[in-house]
């Protein structure tokens, strides 16, 4: 790992550590509290957010599509796994997790992987995409009594996926060029799967959720929908 990636890492540990503080101070934890985390990777981010909480592993979810993320957030952390595919259902009755958490995951949900490469035209993607993420939205919104939403907002002037300056204003035909060779030498390589979101997208998808900004150098740097039931 070279300087720029440490230090990239390191702001991106502190985000998360910020989000994971405002999780806890917001939401109610106890021993019976019921916790699905969507996208969840190999269940470290959760991990983390529930640090020191009394929330028992059992009852915490984590849900992807990588069986091998899965696999090991259930031997090392003991969580609950929930394999899902792209179709962005999920798997669960009405109301069955006391909280839905879902970071840096919906701005994903847009078209199948195989195709993120082949789509080049900007208004078929993000048509694509917004479809999707209402869908899945509504998903989170069905199976969660409060939810914690977060994602990287639009605006920001380091596209986070890629840690691309601008990247998230380039017209898609653009950003497809630029991936395509960025990915060849630079510290993160990522595939142009995302479709960006801003606060008021997120208040389109999620209406019931007070919108939140986490803030950096005065600009909004990514948005989290939180719908909290008492």
């Amino acid at each position: 790992m070279n300087r720029l990636q440490k230090i990239f890492w390191a702001a991106s540990r502190r985000a998360r550590q910020k989000r994971a503080d405002i999780f806890r101070q917001r939401f109610k934890l106890d021993e019976t509290t019921r916790i699905l985390d969507i996208g969840s990777e190999n269940g470290e981010n959760i991990n983390l957010v529930l640090a020191g909480t009394p929330v028992p592993p059992e009852n915490v979810f984590i849900a992807d599509i990588e069986t091998s993320a899965l696999d090991y957030g259930r031997e090392k952390f003991g969580y609950q796994t929930v394999m899902l595919d792209e179709s962005g259902r999920l798997p669960f009755a009405d109301g069955e997790f006391d909280i839905v958490y879902c970071s840096s995951v919906i701005e994903h949900v847009t078209v199948p992987k195989s195709a993120v490469w082949e789509i080049v035209d900007e208004d078929e993607f993000r048509q694509s995409a917004w479809t999707n993420q209402v869908r899945f939205a509504d998903e989170v919104r069905r199976v969660g009594k409060s939810f914690f939403v977060q994602t990287p907002n639009r605006g920001f002037f380091i596209e986070s996926h890629s840690l691309l300056p601008l990247a998230g204003f380039l017209p898609r035909y653009m950003l497809l060029k630029v991936l395509g060779v960025s990915n060849k030498f630079w510290i993160k390589g990522t595939p142009p799967d995302f479709n960006l979101l801003n606060a008021r997208k997120m208040a389109e998808l999620f209406p019931e959720a007070e919108i939140v900004l986490e803030k950096k150098f005065g600009l909004i740097k990514s948005v989290m929908a939180m719908k909290i039931t008492r």
